[in-house]
């Protein structure tokens, strides 16, 4: 039997956390998502405000953990160290931050030179340094580790099996394929389909990369009134990613990382018109606007 992925949406907020009565249905929790596999342990994806919650749901299992990072603007970064699971000792904690360079698994974990060069410094444990945090990052319990080298292979050693493509967005950023016995799921957030600068990956790129998947869970923080004070900026159009969902024949497109101003009742509409849409365009095509407890399997 096909043991699926479960999926579950702890923060769906882009930016900086919104919190209040206009975001209470949908969430004002910073990006992470959580992706649970039989006998392979949690996959967590970015480490937003949403990993608190993620944290008190899990803490009192013993599954490993393996987090893995879009990019390290602090949006997705920043619930790192209130993830219950860190201070637990017993727990087995691998961390990934993102896949932007030749030399580590991102470009963004750093050697420091410093006693003998054997310190790795990555972004979820650099803002643990005591100015930033009060608790340090050598004083975590369960002594975290940074996979710097051979990241996807360790994670396929793992049983997850993922592959990446470079988004657009100002800083760098990756987006992510997860497979899993015949079923697909993409996650491609802080993606700039259409962007003014230089594309790291082009819309035929993202179509492939796309095609026939699940679940694609995409950035969508703009809409047309946003324009064109925001472009630039690092992100989609919701009119932009449900045509990506059209062009890759994705059976389910899931709107995601919301402009922090974006009320309950604005993203009630959004999902609305995109549903309209999509019953013009491709009816086949379900789509869905993100929001925290968001659960489905793949």
């Amino acid at each position: 039997m096909k043991s699926p992925m479960t999926v579950r949406f702890w923060g769906v907020r882009g930016s900086i956390p919104s919190p209040g009565i206009p975001t209470a249905r949908y969430g004002g929790n910073t990006p992470c998502v959580s992706i649970q596999q039989a006998e392979k342990g949690i996959l967590v994806l970015d480490a937003g405000t949403g990993i608190r919650e993620l944290g008190k749901a899990i803490a009192a299992g013993n599954d490993e953990i393996f987090i893995l990072l879009t990019h390290p603007h602090w949006d997705h970064i920043q619930g790192f160290p209130f993830f219950i699971p860190i201070y637990q000792p017993h727990r087995r904690i691998f961390m990934f931050p993102t896949h932007l360079g030749p030399t580590s698994i991102c470009g963004l974990c750093q050697r420091v030179k410093a006693q003998g060069d054997k310190t790795i410094v990555c972004p979820l444990l650099d803002q643990m340094d005591g100015a930033h945090f009060p608790v340090l990052s050598e004083n975590v319990p369960s002594q975290p580790k940074c996979v710097t080298e051979g990241e996807m292979n360790f994670l396929r050693s793992r049983g997850f099996h993922i592959s990446t493509i470079a988004a657009n967005h100002p800083g760098g950023s990756f987006g992510y394929r997860i497979e899993n016995e015949g079923g697909s799921l993409v996650f491609l957030t802080d993606n700039e389909l259409d962007p003014p600068y230089e594309k790291a990956t082009d819309l035929r790129g993202f179509v492939e990369f796309c095609r026939n998947a699940d679940v694609l869970i995409h950035d969508a923080q703009y809409v047309e009134r946003d324009m064109p004070h925001k472009h630039g900026w690092g992100h989609s159009l919701v009119r932009q990613a449900c045509d990506l969902a059209v062009q890759a024949r994705v059976k389910h497109l899931i709107l995601y990382h919301h402009d922090p101003d974006r009320t309950d009742q604005e993203l009630d509409s959004i999902q609305e018109q995109a549903r309209s849409w999509f019953d013009g365009q491709s009816p086949r095509i379900a789509c869905t606007v993100a929001f925290e407890g968001l659960s489905l399997e793949v």
